[in-house]
């Protein structure tokens, strides 16, 4: 710590001014003037600043003009955004000044360091937020995106798995920010480009850059959206009468005799009765809505000067819940609460710092039972949740004194219905039950140090950034109990009565909170870098980093800490914008390897070549600018090793007993692995090509990539590579360790494409962008019977199962066929393929069926469309995803023993329906031959949805008071509205949770 005191003094002391001690003998004039553009618009929120060393400055008012009193011959600066500084002499009265707009060069945040767009050497995409956001607003970071960045598929970067998601370079969670406060998305795809981050990133990284004031610009802006959400799809269950009916058909299957009268489902059928005869149906508007509410608010504040910027955001956003009976009626939603500080400090002309604070509340409220998945398993018949109370004979002195009692009367009318198996039910709960809130708490502060050390060397500069954040969540709980009742009927009267209640529980309510799901983390950040940066004769442009980066996190209830730690380096050269050269490299360190492997370098190369320079093309009337770029990377990774201390060797005392004499036993001493001492780490190795180029006169631009990466030695513990005495079967004993042997191999392109062209008054832009990836397990530690279940050279998100046949007809189309294994198998059961032709359907006749899209579809594909005519803006969203596939494997699907039936059982074997039946035979027994991995149940994912549309309309030209409010404009908007798929049934349904929902929403926004 006194080192790093020591260091940090010295740099302040290098970075200080010189002192220039000038006599100020002329007196002071005062220079008032107006500042406008090359269009005599007025330019307001101009910086004028004179030299000397007090240094008085000014700030331009609405119309562009300033009043400021400098010494005579002074100069001045005037700095406005969007304009190239400006130098005056103040030798008299200045009337105008015209400022000449700057070259427009739009900044990218690569990794420590920001680069201009024309100069990204591949790997590297970015989205505008704040240009994109007037257009298209959306709710959560990374929504859509995979429509508006080539090479982001949803899931990931180039389908390599699970990135490192950054906000402001600290690592932290998408949920940590509104796209409100977001000034740009990278996406840092190629090896090349997050080399400098070390192992973490070494899957790539999403950088998320959040908004900072800009000076002479004080800005209120002000957006209130209003949202409705419908439900897409429910899930489709049978009624009590045709689940009865099914569930009879079941147990003939089995040779069991019906449970379910002809009566009693005819009485379920018919609604006489809904209390003696229940057909509970979770999806009816007796428990739900038609849809549900949500609203967000954000206030942006920001501004400055040239010594001090600012940038503040407040936030609120609510959601409501389908629910809409008992306790969740008003206590099943959810608030956040957000809130950003962003300040800028120039200390001086050499130094200056940020502090970056941000706190975030977010509340979930909820009920004491989970309703959308008892509603995939609470049967029709079941039980009656409410027994009115009117129904009770009145000369049931028992139950009329249970009734007065009782503390949950519902709606004055009802008790809660219940059996003896279902003394506790959802419905129940949810009426009086009690209540939950999950609390989650977020505070996260970050502050940086930039140093100008130019009058050390020239182009030197010296910046360092630190972050602490901290992250708590609990949940606060009323538990009550409560009695249900079960009712015994009569029609002694020709009306059914209750003549009897059995009662099971007993109603309490003790009013006390309880605290459970205590949770903290906790994240520490750091890098200090030393940068340079200069062009040489106009023509050389030269920039290195030296820098050391790392980060821990802790987490409650995990010993070992989250840890990233690296030494970087990085040199980049480019000569008049045309040829370029980078290479930089990483120098990381893991305490998941052994201490004498804990270190490695991770090297990177990067070329580029502006072709459109060349004089071959540089009076084309087709390209307008075009670059080609290559680079070449290792890196070295510990995000694959699963654990820590798995390179040493491990021995339990608690071993099988042995037995001695007189009855004594002991516990051996067992190996339950072995140690590699040589185990290293995995590592990336990744060649990439890419390209981006306009065309005629822009109205064409163009970008794409090729990659192909390894990713090598992953460790895994294999018994096949080693001896069978490595193991022992009794006492459970194994010296197998831990080794580097595993290699995955991806190989794929991304590109997009954008047209931009006036028709007539109407502005067109429309872009297209995709991915396409296949990643495939390019070596693999396994030792199979038959070749065709090697994972070697499949897909790394493949599926595996049995291939069908169809169903089995008859008894002796079961004799005649390959002996099944998986359980008793009858007519109406799946019929597979024997693929060895042992005579035995086993695991061993399990082969590849299909990609799973695990990491993101193996084809996305993205489409955005802007039209502008004049004040109305129109744009959409579309994305299309193919080449996955998917098991039909949730309760839904695979219903046998007491399960709930859904509608997909209509379709089931019968005698009668052999010939068209697409289902099994039902069955009240465990149906293991049917519900496994097959192709019988598998279905492909493509789709092609409509995420996104919105019209925006500026309203700004008709205020008639601008000078209050600045800009005004509302849109309204539709998320989620279409998919396009032959299987758009089966995944617009969700199982055991809260349906898809489209949202319809409508917002205003302006600017003061």
């Amino acid at each position: 710590m006194k080192f790093i005191k020591i260091f940090l003094g010295l740099c302040l002391l290098l970075a200080l001014p010189k002192a220039n001690v000038v006599g100020q003998n002329t007196a002071p004039i005062k220079i008032k003037a107006t500042i406008v553009g090359t269009n005599k618009q007025p330019i307001s929120g101009a910086v004028v600043k004179s030299s000397d060393e007090v240094g008085k400055a000014t700030v331009t008012d609405a119309s562009g003009t300033f009043t400021l009193e400098v010494p005579k011959n002074e100069m001045l600066s005037i700095v406005a955004p969007g304009f190239k500084t400006k130098y005056i002499t103040s030798t008299g009265p200045i009337g105008e000044i015209v400022m000449t707009p700057e070259e427009v060069n739009e900044q990218v945040r690569v990794a420590f360091r920001d680069v201009d767009k024309k100069d990204l050497l591949g790997g590297v995409a970015s989205v505008n937020v704040q240009e994109m956001l007037p257009k298209n607003y959306f709710t959560y970071t990374l929504a859509d995106m995979e429509a508006l960045i080539p090479g982001f598929n949803g899931n990931s970067n180039w389908g390599m798995g699970s990135y490192l998601f950054m906000i402001d370079g600290v690592p932290r969670e998408t949920g940590n920010v509104a796209p409100t406060e977001i000034d740009q998305i990278v996406f840092l795809k190629g090896a090349n480009a997050v080399a400098l981050y070390g192992s973490r990133a070494a899957k790539g990284v999403i950088n998320v850059i959040t908004k900072r004031g800009t000076a002479g610009q004080s800005k209120f802006d002000l957006r209130v959206n209003s949202g409705v959400n419908v439900p897409k799809a429910f899930p489709r269950y049978l009624g009590s009468a045709e689940y009865m009916t099914l569930y009879n058909e079941a147990r003939r299957n089995d040779g069991l005799t019906n449970l379910y009268s002809e009566l009693d489902i005819y009485n379920h059928a018919s609604g006489v009765n809904k209390y003696r005869y229940p057909n509970i149906d979770f999806y009816s508007p007796e428990y739900l809505k038609n849809a549900y509410g949500s609203y967000d608010a954000t206030a942006e504040i920001s501004g400055g000067n040239e010594r001090v910027r600012y940038y503040t955001n407040l936030g609120y956003a609510t959601s409501g819940s389908l629910l809409n009976f008992g306790e969740a009626k008003n206590n099943n939603n959810s608030d956040r609460i957000n809130f950003r500080g962003n300040i800028d400090i120039k200390l001086n002309e050499f130094i200056s710092v940020n502090a970056d604070a941000t706190a975030i509340f977010f509340t979930g409220r909820g009920v004491n039972a989970n309703f959308w998945n008892s509603a995939t398993t609470v049967r029709p018949n079941r039980f009656s949740p409410l027994i009115p109370i009117d129904m009770i004979e009145k000369e049931d002195a028992a139950s009329q004194v249970f009734v007065q009692n009782s503390n949950n009367i519902i709606d004055g009318k009802y008790l809660l219905g219940g059996t003896q198996l279902d003394q506790t039910n959802p419905i129940a709960t949810i009426y009086s039950g009690g209540n939950n809130q999950y609390a989650n708490r977020q505070f996260q502060f970050n502050t940086g140090i930039k140093a100008d050390l130019r009058n050390v060397l020239k182009g030197l500069s010296f910046k360092s950034a630190f972050a602490v954040d901290y992250a708590t969540e609990y949940s606060l709980a009323y538990n009550y109990s409560y009695a249900t009742y079960a009712p015994t009927w009569n029609k002694y009267s020709g009306t059914d009565l209750i003549s009897n209640l059995t009662v099971y529980n007993q109603d309490a309510r003790s009013g006390t909170q309880n605290v459970s799901g205590n949770r903290y983390r906790q994240t520490i950040a750091f890098s200090g870098q030393f940068n340079y940066d200069r062009t040489f004769n106009a023509n050389h442009h030269l920039s290195a980093i030296l820098l050391a980066n790392g980060f821990q996190q802790s987490e409650s209830a995990i010993y070992h800490r989250t840890s990233n730690a690296n030494l970087g380096f990085l040199a980049s050269y480019n000569f008049k914008h045309k040829y370029y050269l980078d290479l930089s490299a990483a120098y990381i360190h893991s305490a998941k390897l052994p201490p004498n492997n804990r270190q490695a370098l991770s090297p990177s190369v990067s070329l580029g070549w502006r072709v459109s320079q060349e004089d071959f093309l540089r009076n084309s009337s087709v390209v307008d600018d075009l670059k080609l770029t290559a680079s070449a990377s290792i890196l070295h990774t510990d995000l694959d090793i699963q654990n820590y201390f798995l390179y040493q060797g491990v021995y339990t005392g608690a071993g099988s007993w042995y037995g001695w004499k007189d009855g004594t036993g002991i516990q051996a001493t067992e190996s339950r692995r072995g140690d590699n001492p040589s185990m290293k780490f995995p590592k990336r190795e990744e060649i990439a090509l890419g390209f981006e180029g306009t065309f005629f006169k822009k109205l064409l631009t163009l970008n794409g990539s090729f990659f192909i990466n390894k990713l090598s030695g992953n460790i895994i513990q294999a018994s096949v590579l080693f001896p069978s005495y490595f193991t022992t079967g009794w006492p459970v004993s194994s010296f197998i360790p831990f080794v580097n042997y595993n290699d995955d191999k991806r190989v794929g392109v991304d590109f997009g494409a954008s047209v931009n062209k006036k028709y007539g008054e109407v502005q067109w832009t429309m872009g297209l962008n995709g991915t396409y990836y296949e990643a495939k397990a390019s070596k693999r530690a396994e030792l199979y019977e038959n070749s065709y279940q090697n994972r070697q050279g499949k897909p790394l998100d493949a599926m595996w199962g049995l291939q069908s046949l169809g169903m089995f007809q008859t008894q002796d189309e079961i004799v005649n066929s390959p002996t099944q294994t998986f359980g008793q198998v009858k007519p109406g059961d799946i019929k597979y393929k024997d693929q060895n032709g042992d005579g035995i359907i086993d695991t061993r006749d399990e082969v590849y069926l299909g990609k799973g899209g695990w990491f993101g579809s193996p084809l996305t594909l993205g489409i955005n469309l802007t039209a502008q005519w004049k004040k109305l803006t129109f744009f959409a969203l579309c994305t299309g995803r193919f080449g996955g596939n998917a098991m039909r494997n949730s309760a839904y699907f695979w219903v046998d023993g007491e399960d709930k039936y859904s509608e997909v059982v209509r379709g089931r074997w019968t005698e009668e329906t052999k010939s068209t039946a697409n289902y099994p035979r039902l069955t009240t027994l465990n149906s293991d031959n049917n519900f496994r991995s097959s192709d019988f149940w598998m279905y492909k994912t493509n789709r092609f949805d409509l995420t996104k549309v919105q019209i925006s309309y500026d309203l700004t030209d008709v205020l008639k008071m601008k000078t209050f409010v600045r800009e005004l404009g509302v849109y309204a908007n539709g998320f989620n509205l279409l998919t396009v798929s032959d299987n758009r049934q089966i995944m617009e349904l969700n199982v055991g949770s809260a349906p898809q929902t489209r949202l319809f929403n409508l917002g205003i926004k302006a600017q003061f």
